[in-house]
């Protein structure tokens, strides 16, 4: 019988692994420009939530949002496309395409540079959405008024983001008191890492296990230097090595729907193309978000603390709001084992099913839901949102998408505790 037992167990497993894969497959074909993973623009999640079990209404949101969408977060794509762009113009080695490329680039060039890692509308507009939408899913919070507590990493787009999030709430009901602050002094809630930060911290830096394997999985990707071809004629005597020409023009191209310039680009490279590609892609993303998971265990720490506050009843707050970057929301999503991100899988072919680099997209975030029980007020509940949508953590239940408010504590200290202790090279 404990045979038989575990085989079901094995074949279920398998299953669901094949399922999750499939799922991941046809998200990919259904939106190929998810394959543009961080540079993906945040799309509101349309479909319904769980209600909560009978008697618990949501009476406090813990958050974390990623800046909404932005220029280029460096310049140095514009100035070497401006002059490998301008190189093949006067040397008269650019396709038609190329040509055209030139054109249409040279003429918002001075838009490009002047706004590089600045907050585009879209981005504002994101904020203002997700907010609403908070405030439309969990009115019980807001309803009320009462305080919140909105702190920002010091980045403007940041800011910015955060501004127009908490003018957004306040426009849904004027009775909230929103504080804001962007300061040195609270960058360990938001971007512990920061230069700026006054408390520094030390902690080791694991590498995921599938990179062992990495290699032998994937050929080498050529579609930067097809796409180089296609601007160039030849790259000779161009600034850049061809493999990086094509990659400044993939990353330029992945970056034109956050500012309001699709089409720019089309038939240089296609959203298909990139989603062929996406799976080796994504390895690269979850190397780079598994590595510093533990530098956001300050970010972790200030969420179960203000929780605990809350929950307590030391600290009147409806709502701690948080603004900071991808390299913050991406690493804290392993850290948390939000969907399975912790899982740390030796097969390269298994990570697409536990990270995708696309929930780490413009505005992405996390919203912890508190819930109170009626009957017994210190009976608290939680559920946690991904880009809206319920996900899973590594707390066991047996009510989810919902966890007990004790268990989720319990576990993420001790995950806490656990990872302070470990020796720092």
């Amino acid at each position: 019988m404990k045979k038989l037992f575990t085989f079901f167990f094995l074949v279920l497993f398998a299953f669901s692994a094949w399922a999750q894969g499939q799922s991941v497959s046809d998200q990919l074909k259904a939106d190929p420009r998810k394959a543009y993973g961080n540079d993906y623009p945040y799309q509101p999640f349309k479909g319904r939530l769980t209600k909560a079990p009978s008697g618990y209404k949501p009476f406090y949101i813990s958050h974390y949002s990623r800046h909404g969408s932005r220029y280029y977060w460096t310049g140095q794509l514009y100035t070497d496309l401006d002059k490998q762009l301008a190189a093949g113009h006067e040397k008269h080695v650019l396709t038609p395409r190329g040509e055209k490329l030139y054109n249409d680039f040279m003429a918002v060039k001075d838009e490009l540079n002047a706004g590089v890692g600045e907050l585009t509308q879209l981005g504002w507009d994101q904020h203002q959405g997700i907010a609403r939408t908070m405030y439309g899913n969990f009115p019980e919070v807001f309803k009320k008024g009462g305080n919140v507590m909105a702190i920002s990493s010091l980045n403007v787009r940041c800011v910015l983001s955060m501004s127009a999030f908490c003018q957004e709430l306040v426009q849904c009901n004027p009775k909230l008191e929103i504080r804001e602050e962007s300061a040195r002094h609270t960058l360990d809630g938001v971007v512990p890492t920061d230069r700026q930060n006054p408390v520094k911290h030390k902690v080791p830096r694991p590498k995921p296990r599938y990179e062992a394997n990495r290699e032998r999985f994937f050929s080498i990707n050529t579609l930067p230097t097809d796409v180089a071809r296609r601007i160039f004629s030849s790259t000779e005597d161009i600034p850049g090595e061809e493999r990086r020409i094509g990659e400044n023009i993939i990353n330029l191209y992945k970056s034109l729907p956050n500012i309001g310039k699709e089409g720019m680009m089309d038939g240089i490279v296609t959203d298909e193309e990139l989603a062929r590609i996406w799976e080796a892609d994504n390895l690269g993303s979850y190397s780079w978000v598994f590595g510093p998971q533990y530098e956001t265990v300050p970010v972790l720490e200030d969420i179960l603390k203000k929780a605990e506050a809350v929950v307590s009843g030391k600290s009147d707050r409806v709502a701690d709001l948080r603004f900071g970057h991808d390299t913050i929301l991406g690493p804290l999503t392993v850290l948390m084992g939000i969907n399975g991100a912790d899982r740390d899988p030796e097969d390269p072919s298994e990570v697409k099913n536990i990270y995708q680099n696309w929930e780490t997209c413009k505005a992405s975030n996390i919203q912890l839901v508190f819930y109170k029980s009626k009957k017994s007020p210190g009976d608290v509940l939680l559920k946690c949102l991904l880009n809206g949508q319920e996900a899973s953590l590594p707390v066991p239940t047996t009510m989810f998408p919902y966890y007990k408010w004790s268990d989720f504590r319990d576990f993420y200290t001790n995950r806490c505790n656990t990872i302070k202790k470990l020796p720092v090279e």
